[in-house]
């Protein structure tokens, strides 16, 4: 294998396909990145078992050349090493040459890298997807989307089945629905394409940060493709595999309330600052917990009381409140991360009762939903 490549690009793809790459895999070939130089250009792998990237870097784009193919063959090199060696090199453009025995030479302008290699042969193929059932979704949308659910997944391994986004695709909508059982976060946008059959699959949630880092902020369409145990999301030119979770996501449906005994309507970005505030006092993991009371002249105010540090009580300016006087409390870190979401939009509450999970909504979009569970102090 012998080919010039451009440095930049070069740096690009392994970024990619480094986010897939772990140094504590069981496999020892995995900790290096796959790199296949073929006709129509140069691909870039990396996989950890759990997620595979595929970064392909073309011949030629907009009528520049960015790789030039001496000889078409395979490699792979280890990760953390040809990372290093490929953003610290002096010119913009790299030679990679592959001789007997999988040494490899890696050189740029003056600087010469010899590297052992491992035989390309040996590393895993890449899922197999068929692709007879294609999704397709703005790039720009589906970060949105992802941003708006992924935070509220479990970090706990107690019960796997919440460390994933629950995604339901039915009648041209995809929801998104993600709960650690304290909170939950739900998305719903349309989806175009497939063949009108409902799916369902839940992706792992560090699967989907990691796909948030690589994914372009562009309005172009991006493919999707979910299998049994796998989904491909295909961009421009990087493929992402993914495993799915395995077992039922529960039933979310049923937690959210169909009716409110009081209803706050609130400027977001305000309350979010209020809240912040309050915080600031409450700083330990579990004393993280403010309260709201609504009077029933529909004052509102927000305190915070730790008894070794001191308490603090501000007062919101609210749009309007209905309902029920309310005293409730609530882990100030949920609510920050929820209102973060509506991104200062005017947002709606209602809660029914002060031991009731309350579910917030910006007052001007029905795609999304936040709910959460109150704390309870005595």
């Amino acid at each position: 294998m012998k080919f010039q490549i451009q440095r930049d690009r070069l740096v690009n793809g392994v970024n990619d396909v480094m986010k897939a790459v772990s140094s504590r895999t069981t496999i020892p070939i995995l900790t290096g990145i796959k790199i296949v130089a073929h006709e129509e250009g140069v691909t870039l792998t990396g996989s950890d078992s759990d997620i595979s990237i595929e970064s392909f870097i073309p011949r030629d784009e907009d009528g520049k050349d960015i790789v030039q193919i001496q000889q078409p063959g395979g490699i792979v090199l280890q990760a953390k090493f040809f990372e290093s060696i490929v953003k610290k090199l002096p010119m913009d453009t790299v030679e990679i040459e592959v001789h007997s025995h999988l040494q490899t030479v890696i050189r740029s302008g003056k600087s010469e890298f010899n590297l052992n290699g491992l035989d390309v042969s040996e590393y895993p193929h890449l899922p197999q997807i068929e692709e007879d059932n294609v999704l397709k979704i703005a790039t720009n949308l589906l970060k949105t989307m992802i941003r708006q659910t992924v935070f509220a997944v479990s970090t706990s391994e107690t019960r796997p089945i919440l460390t994933g986004v629950n995604w339901h695709i039915q009648d041209g909508l995809l929801n998104c629905v993600a709960t650690d059982s304290h909170r939950l976060a739900m998305r719903k946008a349309p989806i175009s394409g497939g063949n009108g059959e409902e799916s369902k699959a839940v992706i792992p949630g560090k699967s989907l940060n990691e796909l948030n880092k690589i994914l372009e902020d562009t309005s172009d369409e991006l493919e999707i493709v979910i299998t049994e145990n796998q989904v491909l999301f295909r961009a421009k030119h990087v493929l992402f595999f993914s495993r799915l979770l395995e077992g039922n996501y529960p039933d979310t449906s049923r937690l959210v309330p169909s009716e409110s005994k009081t209803s706050l309507t609130i400027g977001g970005k305000e309350f979010l600052q209020a809240i912040d505030r309050a915080s600031l006092l409450a700083r330990e993991e579990r004393n993280n917990v403010v309260r709201l009371s609504i009077g029933e002249d529909g004052r509102v105010e927000i305190s915070s009381n730790t008894p070794e540090i001191g308490k603090v009580v501000e007062e919101v300016q609210s749009e309007s409140t209905e309902g029920e006087e309310l005293n409730i409390s609530f882990s100030a870190k949920y609510m920050m991360d929820a209102l973060k979401v509506f991104e200062g939009a005017e947002t709606n509450i209602q809660f029914t009762g002060a031991m009731r999970p309350f579910v917030l909504r910006p007052t001007s979009d029905d795609t999304i939903l936040q709910l959460i569970t109150p704390v309870r102090t005595y």
